[in-house]
């Protein structure tokens, strides 16, 4: 009977430090202890990980998965472009905003490995000032990169785009008229050494809150 008491307690011990394992350490990076005590967690837009501070927009750019999931554009809580709406395609996924308003002014995408690359000139030279630009690429992004697609992304406030490659990932949000760089970019490089998948990187995700122009 002492040894039935015995292991009983042992597996009760094991019980309870597999669940404190699960909930309390790992998390599941879903799952925290408030929301376990059944505490609700507030919701910030775009599903941000912060709420954004007053005349900021928060936004979301996920870049896709290989050539097998698309990217994401979120901005100020509505999805832009997704494989949901069904208006993503290979290549650069873009989306413009009114920069004062948050109004979404149009969706495109430009397919950079076999596409027509004055489309994407003639589009980028179309944007007028004080318009957010929003992109996500999927795939490839760079095969039919020339300078002056690379010049107008510079213009908008991209630092990387110069070095884009082949099948490289990127996200970026920029805008018409910035003095500046922006801040909101990343670049990961094709490298068959760093791979998360075959023959692409992995993917990238960015968040943050866009100020909104006030002038």
């Amino acid at each position: 009977a002492g040894v039935i008491r015995y292991m009983v307690l042992l597996l009760t011990l094991l019980g309870t430090w597999f669940i404190m394992e699960m909930y309390f350490h790992h998390g599941w990076k879903a799952v925290s202890l408030r929301s376990w005590l059944g505490e609700k967690l507030p919701r910030h837009k775009c599903g941000n990980q912060k709420s954004c501070p007053q005349n900021y927009f928060a936004f979301k750019i996920i870049s896709g998965a290989a050539n097998v999931v698309g990217p994401l554009i979120c901005f100020d809580d509505l999805v832009l472009m997704s494989n949901v709406k069904n208006n993503i395609g290979r290549g650069l996924n873009i989306a413009l905003v009114n920069g004062t308003t948050g109004q979404l002014l149009k969706t495109d995408t430009f397919d950079m490995y076999s596409g027509d690359i004055t489309k994407l000139q003639t589009f980028l030279q179309g944007i007028k000032r004080g318009t957010l630009v929003l992109t996500a690429s999927y795939d490839d992004a760079a095969t039919k990169m020339n300078d002056k697609v690379r010049a107008y992304f510079t213009e908008l406030g991209s630092s990387h785009v110069g070095k884009l490659g082949f099948r490289d990932n990127w996200v970026f949000l920029g805008a018409k008229g910035l003095m500046n760089k922006s801040p909101f970019e990343k670049h990961i490089k094709n490298n068959k050494e760093t791979n998360k998948y075959e023959g692409w990187p992995e993917l990238l995700e960015m968040e943050g809150c866009a100020p909104r122009k006030m002038d």
